[in-house]
């Protein structure tokens, strides 16, 4: 009987970044000694941490921000949509230059 949660259970994955630069990595393993953890220990949270913050707006968000917006016609609508839709647009462009 499996008593882990499905993250768990997930077989782990190996990545490797080639040709880092010099005084980053010397960044990175100052933090790691920071939070006395090893460099592999330290990226592994970096990249948890990134991936927790990233947020989807979900529908029910949107509604929120408009109602707490004050967004009254259908316009200011369509202007605060394609805002955020233009915004998430250019953060996907910059992420894959």
């Amino acid at each position: 009987m499996q008593t882990g949660s499905m993250e768990e259970m997930r077989m782990a994955v190996n990545l490797s970044i080639k040709n880092v630069p010099d005084h980053i990595a010397e960044k990175l393993r100052q933090r790691a000694a920071k939070h006395h953890r090893s460099l592999q220990g330290e990226l592994v949270v970096i990249l948890e941490e990134s991936v927790a913050r990233e947020q989807v707006l979900k529908p029910a968000r949107l509604l929120a921000e408009v109602r707490a917006g004050g967004i009254k016609t259908s316009e200011e609508a369509a202007r605060f949509i394609r805002k955020e839709r233009d915004a998430s647009l250019l953060k996907t462009k910059c992420s894959i230059n």
